[in-house]
């Protein structure tokens, strides 16, 4: 048996799915959360609103990165490419999950941003398909290696007593370059200037506002 081909208003109703579970409900990861039994240790009322300022920052960052990468797959001309990104994508609703549920253990909330950040990212994702297979692949790569570079502050930056957050942003770290290697060996295009510098300028950005929105 066949499976029925998506047409184009399916899609827009699977995106437009996606969009609200990621923004307003309440996103399954399907791997256990790393914090996992680690304890909860007590943190003073500056380091527990620093810790969730930062956890705020990479929930952010799961938000982006799933508009992102199911924009760039709702235009990938190759369905390996397509199924590249949508795997990726399912382990940052891993991230995305694990973020959530650690602003919630810090009595915090997610940023009030989030319908912005996700239709930005969304059509940044199209945009950046739309180049062509190999960006797509290279956008993948430069946005991996940009988050790898703030999560290694995020662990500098984090009180030292808490290990939940901490247990949690290793595991994305991994799981970053993971996606960045494997979208390497795929054939991602390098890009050029200066498109990587106008990235880090965002990010910069969106990181200012989410630690306190």
């Amino acid at each position: 048996m066949h499976s029925r081909r998506l047409t184009p208003l399916d899609r827009l109703f699977d995106q437009s799915q996606r969009a609200l579970e990621t923004v307003f409900g309440a996103p399954h990861a399907e791997r256990a959360n790393p914090a996992g039994d680690a304890a909860e240790v007590v943190l003073d009322d500056t380091e527990r609103r620093h810790a969730a300022g930062l956890m705020r920052i990479n929930h952010v960052g799961e938000v982006c990165a799933q508009a992102l990468y199911c924009g760039q797959a709702a235009v990938a001309r190759d369905p390996a490419t397509r199924e590249h990104l949508l795997h990726a994508a399912q382990e940052e609703t891993d991230h995305l999950a694990w973020c959530g549920d650690r602003l919630r253990e810090l009595d915090s909330r997610p940023s009030l941003f989030n319908p912005l950040w996700y239709g930005g990212s969304f059509a940044i994702g199209v945009l950046a398909g739309l180049r062509g297979d190999g960006w797509n692949l290279g956008f993948v790569v430069e946005t991996e290696r940009q988050v790898e570079a703030h999560i290694d502050e995020h662990l500098d930056s984090l009180p030292p007593a808490d290990i939940r957050s901490r247990a949690i942003l290793e595991v994305m770290k991994a799981d970053e370059a993971r996606h960045a290697d494997n979208a390497e060996a795929a054939g991602a295009r390098v890009l050029p200037p200066p498109i990587p510098s106008v990235m880090a300028a965002a990010s910069k950005f969106m990181k200012a506002v989410a630690y306190r929105l």
